[in-house]
């Protein structure tokens, strides 16, 4: 048995649209919502990697193990040519945490305070291992992030970044531009 569904497998799991094309996605993975999860061609999304809610992922993107994105309503999108590493959490939905409300799912909702704000990950941009994204945040085409970074504000176009919070360290090179067209 192959590791990866099949695209048969994946049609029948109803996702809200699949890409024609080379989609790899772990038996190991968990889907949750797949109504209104997308996913376009040439994507790999690796074991125990979960997919909750509302997602949109492009071309040419790898999703690496462990890694969990949570939806919600407000969504992710993860434009063409962009990766993120194994251990990443993406959040377009959390709890308050500061005291005025009770948090986790459990709760009835009108006893908790959820934030729910769109994430976008940028074409060509790179998500280092272990880093986590919280709600609101756009990430910049070609923007990079270091390992074990804390992304709580918007990101530039064509910078590095590491840390927590993360911050701005140089420019990144803009070369994966021109190889896009071979692909």
């Amino acid at each position: 048995m192959n590791s990866f569904y099949s695209y048969e497998e994946l049609k029948q799991i109803g996702f809200a649209y699949l890409g024609g094309e080379q989609i790899l996605l772990s038996r190991k993975a968990s889907i949750y919502s797949a109504d209104k999860i997308s996913i376009g061609n040439n994507t790999r999304i690796d074991d125990f990697c979960i997919l909750s809610g509302r997602i949109t992922i492009g071309s040419h993107v790898h999703i690496a193990a462990q890694t969990s994105l949570f939806g919600g309503n407000a969504g992710i999108t993860i434009e063409d040519f962009s990766c993120i590493s194994s251990r990443g959490a993406v959040y377009a939905l959390s709890d308050d945490y500061s005291g005025k409300a009770m948090t986790n799912p459990t709760v009835p909702a009108k006893y908790r305070l959820v934030t729910e704000k769109a994430v976008t990950v940028g074409r060509h941009a790179l998500i280092g291992t272990g880093c986590t994204i919280l709600p609101g945040i756009t990430i910049g085409e070609g923007a990079s992030v270091g390992a074990m970074s804390l992304i709580n504000c918007d990101l530039k176009p064509w910078k590095m970044y590491a840390g927590i919070p993360c911050h701005e360290i140089k420019d990144r090179e803009r070369m994966p531009l021109e190889y896009e067209k071979y692909v």
